[in-house]
C-alpha cells in the first residue's frame, strides 16, 4: 500500500530517475498542507512517519510545522494524531535511547513498545551529530510553549494510538530540554495532574512509560516534587510496587523506586510527608528475606538495592537533624531497623546487597541513642553468639574481605559510635585490664589486632575506628592511657601510646602489605584524637624522651611528596603537644617546646607544613561527607571526623606557636580580666533582675492602693449623703416636736374615754421606742467593736510606717496626701455642721423641759415628753455614730503610707471596712424607716386626736376653747398637713 502511494505521489511512471527523499518529503508535506480529504492528509502523514527514521533531518525541517497543525485541527480523527505524534518523536528522540527505551519495554512485559529495531551505532561522530538533531529539534519544537500545553491536552485523550505516542514525545521532550519543559508544565493548569493521571490507567504500557515521564519530570525540580507529591503519588507508588511483587518484582518496581527516589531526595518537604503518612510503615515488608537466599536475580539485587538507597535517603546525614532523627525513630518503632540487622546476619545475601545494608543499618542509626543501643545488642546466630559489632569488625580487619565491605564496616562503626558516650565507654572497656576475657574476641582485641597487623589497611581502619571511640570524650582518653601491652616475652608492658609511637618510629623498618604512608597516617590521626583537649594524654605523651625529638625530625626533614603528608601530621600532633600543655614537665613546657621548633625547624617552615595538611587532595575529598568512599585503598588517608580537627585546631596552633612568652601572660591576664569582668556583669543582671522584680511589685502595690484610695473616696461621699439625710430627718422632727408641744399644751382637757383611747396608742408607742432603745444598743456595741478595729488599723499602720521608712513611690505618695488633705478638710465642714445640730438639739431640749415643767401637764403628756426625749437621744446617738465615723476617716488617713508596704494587710483591711460599710448602710436604712415610721404614728395620732374631739363635739360635749384657740388650732392643723406634704417629698 505504501509503495502505491509513492508511486501516485510520484507521478506512477515505474521507469525514469526515481526523485530524491528531500523532494518526495517535499511532496508529502505540501499534500499535507494543502489536502481537504480527511484520508489524503492521514496518508501522508503516514508516509511521513515512516520516512522519519530514514530521513530524520529532512523530516524535521520541512514537516514540523505542519504536523503540529495537524495536532491543534484534526482533533477528531484519533489515527491522523497518532501517527503526527510518533513522527514527531522519532525525529526529536535519539537512536540510542529509542534502543534503550525498546529493551527496558521488552524486559518488562514484552511486547511493550511493539518494535524490536537494533540499529548499531559504530561511528560516535554520527551519534553525536545524531544527538545533536534531537536537541535542534526539540529546541524547533519548544518554540513555541503552546506545543506544550496542546500535548498536555492531547494525553486528556483516552484512546491508545493517541495517549502512548504522546507521552513518548513528551519524555524524548524532556530528555533534551529538561527545564524547560519543567517550566512549562509548572504553569499549565492542571498540567502535573493530568501526567498523574497516566498512573491510574488500566493499560500496563501507558502506566508503565508514564513512570519514565514522571522521572525525567521530577529531575532537580523541588515545587514539581511537591505538586507530585501532594498529588497523591506516595500512595500509587507503593501500591504498584506492592502488586508488581516488591523486591521479587520486574523493572516496573525499579522503575517506582526511582521516582521514589527522585521525588525524596533533598527534598524536606516531601521527606515530611512521606514520615507523617506513615509510609515508611510499608517499606517493611520489602526486607523480609527468606531462609533460603539462593539464585538471586539481578532484577532482584536492583530492586533491593533502590530499596535501601530509599531509606538511606530518608536519614541522609545532609539532611536537618530533626527530619533525621525523627525518621529514624519511626523506622525502629515499625520495625524496619530490626528487619535489616536479620538481613545485615543472614546467610547467602549478596555482596553488594550487604554492603549496601550496612551502610543503610549506619545511617539509621547515626546519633540516634535508642537506634544505637538496639543495633549493640544484636548478636549474630552463630555458636557461641557473638555481638554483631565483633562480628563486622572481624570482616573489617581481615584483608581478604572486599573493599567496600571494609568500607561499609568502618562507617558502620563510626556511626556507631557517633554522639553515643555510652558506646565508647563499652569499645574501650574491652580494652582495660579488668574487662579483658581470654575466653572471647572482644572490639577491642580485634582494633589492636588490625592496629599492629602487617596490612597497612587494616592498620588504618583501625586506627581511625579506636579514634571514633574517643572523639569527644575527655574520659575515654584518659581511661585508654591504662591499656598495657604485652610486646614480648621477658620484657615488661608498655602502653597502648607508647606502641603507637614506637610503630610510627618505626616506619619503613616493618614490612607491610599496602601502603606504608597510610599505616603512618592512620597512627598520626589516632595520636591528634587522642590527645586533643586532653592535658593528661599530653603529659603521657611528652614523658617520652624520645617523641618529641622524633617529631622534629620528620618536620625538619625534606622529604618526597608522599612523606609531606606525614611531615603536615606531625606538625599538627606536635602544635596540639604546645596548645594543650599544661606546663607540668619541666623540659617540655610550652615556652621551650617553641624554642625548640624555632631552633631546629623554623616557625615559618613548621607553619608551612602544617598547611599543607588541609591542601591535600584527599584532604577536600574527605571533609565532603561522613561516609568513607574511595576508589582504591591506597587513596584511604583522612577521615571525615578529623577534617573537622583539623580546620579547628590549624589556626590555634598557628597562633600559639607565634606567640612569645610575654603576649602568653598578657593573654592570660586579659582572660582573668575578663573573667572577673563576667562575674561582675552576672552579679549587676542579678541585681538588675531583683530591682526590676521589686518595680513590678511596687507598681502592683501603687495600682492597688490607688484602687484603694478610689474605693474609701465613695465610702465618704456615700457617707456625706447620709448625713445630709440625717441633717433633714432632724428639721423635720425638730419642726413636729415644736407642734407636738403646742398640741399637748391644748389637749388637757379632754374627756376620760378619750384619754383611754390616748392611753392604749401611748402603750404602742411606748413598744416602738422600746424597739428603737434595743437597736440603738446594737448599734452602739457596732461602732465600739468598730473603734477598737480602728485602734488596731492605727497600730500596724505606725509599725509598717516605721519599716518602709525612706522608700521610694514618692511620685505615688504625693497623690495620697493630696487625697487626705482633701479628705480632712471634708471632715472639717462636717464638725461644723454636727456643732449647728448640737446646737439645735440644745434648744429642742430647753423647749421640752418648758413644756414638762408646764402645771397642768397630764400622764398622756407625760408619756409624750419621754417619748420625745427617747428621740432626742437616738439623734445624740446618731450624731455620735458620724463623730466615730470621721474618727474612723482619720484613722485611715494616718494608717494610708503604712499600707503600701504591707498589700495584703491593706486588702483583708479594706474587706473587712467594706463589710462594715455593707452594714452601717443597712443600720442607716433600718434607722430611716423607723424615723418615718414613727413620723406616720405621730401624724395618725394627731388625726385621731382630731377625730375623737369632733366625736365630742358630735355628742353635744362642750370644748373650752375660745374662737383664736380654735383658729390657731386649724392654722396649725394647716401647718402640719403642709409638713406632711414636704415630708413625703423628701421621703421620695
Amino acid at each position: 500500500m505504501t509503495m502505491n502511494f509513492f508511486r501516485g505521489v510520484m507521478g506512477g511512471q515505474p521507469a525514469g530517475p526515481q526523485p530524491t527523499g528531500a523532494e518526495t518529503i517535499h511532496k508529502l508535506c505540501d499534500r499535507v498542507a494543502s489536502s481537504t480529504l480527511l484520508e489524503d492528509r492521514r496518508d501522508a502523514v503516514r508516509a511521513l512517519k515512516s520516512l522519519s527514521k530514514k530521513y530524520r533531518l529532512e523530516v524535521g525541517t520541512q514537516a514540523m510545522d505542519h504536523l503540529v497543525h495537524i495536532l491543534q485541527t484534526d482533533r477528531s480523527d484519533s489515527e491522523i494524531l497518532g501517527y503526527a505524534l510518533d513522527t514527531l518523536y522519532n525525529i526529536i528522540c535519539n537512536d540510542e535511547e529509542e534502543e534503550q527505551d525498546e529493551s527496558e519495554d521488552m524486559a518488562a512485559a514484552p511486547p511493550v513498545s511493539g518494535k524490536h529495531k537494533n540499529v548499531p551505532v559504530s561511528d560516535e561522530n554520527a551519534q553525536k551529530q545524531e544527538e545533536d538533531l534531537g536537541v535542534l529539534f526539540t529546541d524547533k519544537f519548544l518554540g513555541d510553549s503552546e506545543n506544550v500545553t496542546l500535548l498536555l491536552t492531547l494525553l486528556e485523550e483516552f484512546d491508545f494510538h493517541v495517549r502512548w505516542p504522546g507521552v513518548k514525545l513528551l519524555t524524548a521532550l524532556l530528555k533534551n530540554q529538561c527545564n524547560q519543559v519543567q517550566g512549562v508544565i509548572l504553569v499549565s493548569p492542571m498540567g502535573v495532574s493530568r501526567l498523574m493521571d497516566l498512573l491510574a490507567d488500566s493499560r500496563e504500557v501507558i502506566r508503565n512509560d508514564g513512570l519514565l515521564l514522571l522521572q525525567q519530570l521530577t529531575k532537580g525540580n523541588a515545587a514539581i516534587q511537591k505538586i507530585v507529591a501532594f498529588e497523591n503519588a506516595f500512595e500509587r507508588l507503593l501500591d504498584i510496587i506492592t502488586e508488581e511483587g516488591s523486591s521479587d518484582g520486574g523493572i516496573v518496581v525499579e522503575d517506582c523506586l526511582l521516582l521514589l527516589v527522585n521525588l525524596l531526595r533533598n527534598n524536606s518537604s516531601n521527606q515530611n510527608f512521606f514520615k507523617e503518612g506513615s509510609y515508611i510503615q510499608r517499606m517493611k515488608p520489602w526486607f523480609e528475606v527468606g531462609d533460603d537466599n539462593s539464585g538471586w536475580s539481578a532484577q532482584k539485587v536492583t530492586n533491593l538495592h533502590l530499596m535501601l538507597q530509599l531509606v538511606r535517603v530518608m536519614v541522609s546525614p545532609v539532611n536537618s537533624p530533626g527530619a533525621t532523627s525523627s525518621c529514624q525513630k519511626s523506622m525502629y518503632q515499625c520495625g524496619l531497623l530490626q528487619q535489616l540487622c536479620t538481613i545485615l546476619m543472614a546467610t547467602g545475601v549478596p555482596a553488594d546487597i550487604l554492603t549496601e545494608t550496612i551502610n543503610t543499618v549506619s545511617e539509621v542509626i547515626r546519633g540516634s541513642q535508642i537506634n544505637q543501643d538496639y543495633f549493640a545488642s544484636v548478636n549474630a546466630p552463630s555458636n557461641p553468639p557473638r555481638p554483631a559489632i565483633v562480628v563486622l569488625l572481624m570482616s573489617m580487619v581481615n584483608e581478604r574481605q572486599p573493599f567496600v565491605l571494609r568500607c561499609a564496616v568502618l562507617y558502620c562503626f563510626q556511626c556507631f559510635l557517633y554522639k553515643n558516650q555510652k558506646g565508647q565507654g563499652e569499645i574501650v572497656a574491652t580494652l582495660l585490664p579488668s574487662t579483658i576475657d581470654a575466653n572471647s574476641i572482644s572490639a577491642g582485641q580485634l582494633l589492636c589486632g588490625g592496629l599492629f597487623s602487617a596490612d597497612s589497611l587494616s592498620n588504618w581502619c583501625a586506627a581511625v575506628a579506636l579514634a571514633h571511640a574517643l572523639q569527644d570524650n575527655l574520659t575515654q582518653k584518659e581511661q585508654l592511657l591504662r591499656v598495657q601491652l604485652a610486646t614480648s616475652l621477658g620484657k615488661p608492658p608498655v602502653s597502648l601510646l607508647q606502641q603507637c609511637t614506637n610503630i610510627l618510629s618505626q616506619g619503613d623498618k616493618i614490612d607491610r602489605r599496602g601502603s606504608k604512608v597510610q599505616t603512618r597516617v592512620g597512627l598520626l590521626m589516632l595520636l591528634c584524637t587522642w590527645i586533643s583537649n586532653c592535658p593528661i594524654a599530653v603529659t603521657h605523651f611528652l614523658h617520652n624522651q624520645e617523641n618529641v625529638p622524633f617529631l622534629t625530625g620528620q618536620i625538619s626533614e625534606n622529604l618526597g611528596e608522599d612523606e609531606r603528608l606525614v611531615q603536615g601530621l606531625c606538625a599538627l600532633l606536635l602544635g596540639i603537644c604546645i596548645y594543650y600543655n599544661d606546663n607540668s614537665l619541666e623540659n617540655y613546657t610550652k615556652e621551650k617546646l617553641k624554642q625548640l621548633i624555632e631552633k631546629r625547624i623554623g616557625k615559618e617552615n613548621f607553619v608551612e607544613k602544617l598547611g599543607f595538611v588541609t591542601k591535600h587532595e584527599l584532604y577536600s575529598r574527605a571533609a565532603q561527607k561522613p561516609q568513607p568512599v574511595f576508589p582504591s585503598p591506597e587513596q584511604m588517608l583522612f577521615d571525615h571526623e578529623f577534617t573537622k580537627l583539623v580546620k579547628e585546631l590549624e589556626g590555634v596552633i598557628t597562633k600559639a606557636v607565634h606567640k612569645t612568652s610575654e603576649e602568653e601572660k598578657k593573654e592570660e591576664e586579659v582572660k582573668k580580666t575578663l573573667e572577673q569582668h563576667d562575674s561582675i556583669v552576672i552579679q549587676y543582671k542579678d541585681l538588675i533582675r531583683d530591682q526590676d522584680t521589686q518595680i513590678q511589685e511596687l507598681r502592683e502595690q501603687v495600682s492597688t492602693l490607688s484602687l484603694n484610695s478610689e474605693q474609701m473616696h465613695n465610702q465618704i461621699t456615700q457617707q456625706q449623703s447620709q448625713i445630709q439625710q440625717h441633717k433633714d430627718q432632724y428639721n423635720i422632727l425638730k419642726l413636729k416636736l415644736g407642734k407636738d408641744s403646742q398640741g399637748l399644751s391644748s389637749s388637757q382637757g379632754e374627756g376620760a374615754h378619750v384619754n383611754g383611747l390616748h392611753s392604749e396608742e401611748l402603750s404602742q408607742l411606748r413598744e416602738e421606742v422600746e424597739e428603737l432603745r434595743r437597736q440603738h444598743t446594737l448599734q452602739h456595741t457596732q461602732l465600739s467593736d468598730k473603734d477598737s478595729l480602728i485602734n488596731t488599723l492605727r497600730c500596724g499602720a505606725a509599725a509598717a510606717a516605721q519599716t518602709t521608712e525612706g522608700g521610694a513611690g514618692g511620685s505615688d505618695n504625693t497623690e495620697l496626701l493630696r487625697e487626705v488633705e482633701s479628705l480632712r478638710s471634708r471632715v472639717q465642714a462636717q464638725c461644723a455642721e454636727i456643732s449647728q445640730l448640737q446646737t439645735e438639739r440644745q434648744e429642742l431640749i430647753r423647749r421640752a423641759e418648758a413644756v414638762s415643767s408646764a402645771p397642768a401637764s397630764s400622764s398622756e403628756s407625760s408619756a409624750d415628753t419621754v417619748k420625745l426625749s427617747e428621740l432626742e437621744s437616738r439623734l445624740a446617738a446618731q450624731t455620735t455614730e458620724t463623730e466615730r465615723l470621721k474618727e474612723e476617716c482619720r484613722g485611715l488617713r494616718e494608717g494610708h503610707a503604712g499600707l503600701e508596704q504591707q498589700l495584703a494587710s491593706a486588702q483583708s483591711t479594706v474587706a473587712i471596712e467594706q463589710t462594715e460599710k455593707t452594714k452601717l448602710q443597712q443600720e442607716v436604712q433600718e434607722s430611716k424607716k423607723e424615723q418615718d415610721d414613727l413620723l406616720m404614728l405621730l401624724a395618725d395620732q394627731d388625726q385621731k386626736i382630731l377625730n375623737l374631739k369632733q366625736r365630742l363635739r358630735d355628742l353635744g360635749e362642750t370644748i373650752d376653747e375660745d374662737e383664736d384657740e380654735l383658729d390657731t388650732r386649724d392654722q396649725f392643723g394647716e401647718d402640719d398637713d403642709d409638713d406632711d406634704e414636704e415630708d413625703e417629698e423628701n421621703n421620695d
